[in-house]
């Protein structure tokens, strides 16, 4: 890990907070998108909601991103020959989740999430299956997302409704696993059920448990007054 820290200290020093791609040039604070630019399109994009203050790099974003870009691609050469006898390094996701999006309803679409952590180098590669059958239909898959430490983050959704007894399974393939991480994901009856049962229960048993207690108290008070 501290090789791999050091080379993106290294190749990112000019920039306090730019992700880079050849594509595009990120800009966040704290994990948000603040702007980006699109070597594409030639031009810097500001995607924040209309609600939030606008916020602005000035006129020469664009040509700074551009310059930013070409200074990177050449650190990055320099240490790739730097550090061509060093063995690749290799990590393993830390953590492969699966859960949904909203609460599950049966025959209301939902969006199941398959988060996968921890992992270098990116990207991984995502499957999906219903009931044992592979889906591609409705299924997708974010850029990865660089972490603090080094290693990768990186979000795979499939669109799908909830029908009882059906089993949902995501299949994490990366270079440094010998074979897939699979994380199943089943739909069951308790999907149905009213989400207002449950409190009703816990404040049903509350009650009985708090009468029964001050039934107790009076019970002894009058065995008290009575030995009295």
């Amino acid at each position: 890990m501290k090789m791999k820290e050091l080379l993106l200290f290294l190749s990112c020093v000019l920039c306090v907070s730019a992700d880079q791609s050849d594509e595009e040039n990120m800009y966040g604070l704290d994990g948000e998108e603040l702007a980006y630019t699109d070597f594409n399109k030639k031009e810097e994009i500001y995607p924040l909601p209309p609600f939030i203050d606008p916020i602005t790099y000035g006129e020469d974003a664009y040509e700074s991103s551009v310059a930013f870009q070409k200074t990177c691609r050449k650190n990055m050469k320099q240490f790739g020959e730097g550090m061509k006898d060093f063995p690749p390094e290799q990590d393993v996701p830390s953590a492969v989740m699966i859960y949904t999006r909203d609460e599950v309803e049966f025959g209301e679409k939902n969006t199941l999430i398959c988060h996968v952590t921890g992992f270098y180098p990116a990207p991984v590669n995502v499957s999906w299956t219903k009931n044992q059958q592979k889906v591609t239909q409705g299924s997708s898959i974010n850029v990865p997302y660089l972490n603090k430490d080094g290693t990768f983050t990186q979000i795979s959704r499939l669109q799908f409704t909830p029908q009882l007894g059906d089993i949902y399974s995501c299949a994490v393939q990366h270079l440094a696993l010998t074979q897939p991480l699979t994380k199943i994901y089943e739909v069951e009856a308790s999907a149905r059920s009213d989400p207002g049962v449950g409190p009703s229960v816990f404040c049903g048993v509350g009650l009985t448990l708090g009468l029964l207690g001050v039934a107790a108290g009076t019970f002894f008070l009058v065995k008290g007054n009575e030995c009295s």
